[in-house]
């Protein structure tokens, strides 16, 4: 018995370091895969061998779902919808010291859905167009995978004009450039990836910002890290065709200012940047109505929110003539004053003391020194919005400035005063963004008066900002 259970003992041990040896065997089987796996990696990334284009694709398709994710479940609720932050007030607040005319809105209302309405002083629609995406751009085929919208509204409106006969112009952020008829038919799409604003000058030319997407390596911007965007200036005919373009980057460098290109992240020990850098969002020709000093005609004013600088351009010689660096935080909208000046919607996303942001609106000297403080929020009168946001000075010296992430657009009178307000009220105590509300001349409220396609048509352009009365 004994010899048997001892050679039992010995199968039994033979049985258990075979085990053993063919674990530690499938073990280091493992780990030689994961080293080839590895270094085979390595060499596939730095040589582009196969299967280098079928992973690059797999990332790629990856990437995109992952951002489409993003977008429907962070983006939507936090960019467009929102509790109002006056649930208590009216939709509309008018004193009927405004100065006179009609208001084009551009946001989105319930359903997910863009629109561009024309509302008068009292809040009443004088007409809208429904701006859905995916009816007036089907199938559009120059957007990579990433930007091509898949759920609505798939993008947001931001930057919009009305011309004399009654068409609206306007981007989808960061993919389109739309004209379309007040009956909603389209009249061109110009496909080029524009966004944030659109200045419409006194030639009738368009002032469009645009990007360029770039998923390779370029040589004239050997220290981007793909994909990043090159952000460009367009000056656009009213046909929808690209008259003038320039690179924002090649314009800093050209005139020295090299070191606004290279703020942000850096890798090894040459400078390589990558993600939004400049984030361009506004460029607009100085009037030329308007009395020329410092600033002249041909002149540009320029904003890139990112590295919180403006700039002004000669469009001729692409000299830069001024610029202001960290002056203001985030701003948006930089508009010609006077040949002097130019004020500035400064978003000023900071907290303060007690942990409460304001905006507000400043004005900028050619002669340099402090930016004066025109307008600040506060606790008494609050205002703040941390992105977008517009202002228009008026012919009367009112303001009119969009609220644009509290869904609120108030004029104010020369005391600073409130004479009109409008909020973007939904149901159950919900807003929905605006982008934007621009008083127009009181005589374009005949282009929506049902005449249709009789309607009669302004004499001449008016350019609220040409006709501007100088702000004090």
């Amino acid at each position: 018995m004994m010899m048997k259970h001892n050679e039992e003992r010995g199968k039994a041990a033979s049985t258990t370091r075979k085990w053993n040896s063919e674990r530690i065997a499938f073990c280091l089987f493992v780990m030689s895969c994961a080293t080839l796996v590895f270094f085979g990696g390595m060499a596939v990334g730095a040589y582009k061998f196969f299967p280098y284009g079928y992973i690059k694709q797999a990332c790629s398709g990856f990437d995109y779902f992952r951002s489409k994710v993003d977008t429907i479940d962070q983006k939507l609720p936090s960019l467009y919808y929102w509790s109002s932050q006056y649930p208590d007030r009216p939709p509309i607040f008018n004193t009927g010291r405004g100065y006179p005319g009609i208001n084009l809105v551009t946001g989105i209302r319930g359903e997910r859905m863009l629109f561009a309405r024309i509302i008068d002083m009292d809040g009443n629609t004088l007409h809208e167009w429904d701006l859905d995406w995916f009816r007036v751009w089907p199938n559009a085929t120059h957007l990579s995978g990433r930007r091509t919208p898949v759920l609505r509204p798939g993008t947001h409106v931001h930057g919009a004009v009305v011309m004399e006969n009654g068409d609206l112009i306007f981007n989808y952020e960061h993919i389109g450039l739309v004209r379309i008829a007040p009956d909603g038919n389209v009249v061109w799409r110009l496909p080029y990836q524009t966004h944030h604003s659109i200045h419409r000058h006194n030639d009738g030319n368009l002032w469009v910002c645009g990007q360029k997407e770039h998923v390779e390596r370029n040589e004239r911007f050997p220290n981007r890290i793909p994909p990043f965007d090159e952000y460009t200036i367009l000056e656009v005919s009213p046909g929808g065709k690209i008259l003038r373009e320039w690179s924002v980057q090649e314009l800093l460098e050209k005139n020295g200012y090299d070191g606004l290109c290279y703020l942000g992240k850096t890798e090894s020990a040459c400078i390589a940047v990558r993600d939004d850098l400049l984030h361009l969002n506004d460029a607009e020709p100085f009037p030329d109505a308007m009395e020329e000093a410092f600033f002249n005609r041909g002149d540009v004013l320029v904003s890139l929110r990112n590295v919180n600088t403006i700039f002004v351009f000669n469009c001729e010689t692409d000299k830069i003539k001024h610029i202001a660096t960290g002056r203001s935080v985030w701003q948006h909208d930089p508009d010609f004053i006077d040949g002097n000046r130019f004020s500035v919607f400064d978003n000023y996303a900071v907290k303060t003391q007690k942990f409460k942001r304001f905006s507000r609106i400043t004005i900028f000297s050619a002669a340099g020194g402090n930016p004066q403080v025109y307008y600040q929020g506060s606790d008494d009168r609050p205002f703040y919005s941390d992105i977008m946001g517009k202002h228009q000075w008026l012919p009367n010296g009112n303001l009119l400035i969009t609220e644009s992430r509290h869904a609120r657009a108030f004029e104010l009178d020369p005391e600073k005063k409130i004479v009109w307000e409008y909020i973007h009220q939904l149901n159950d105590g919900m807003c929905g963004l605006i982008e934007e509300v621009q008083r127009l001349p009181l005589e374009y409220a005949r282009l929506y008066d049902g005449s249709g396609s009789d309607r009669p048509q302004p004499r001449r352009r008016v350019s609220l900002k040409q006709t501007r009365r100088s702000v004090q």
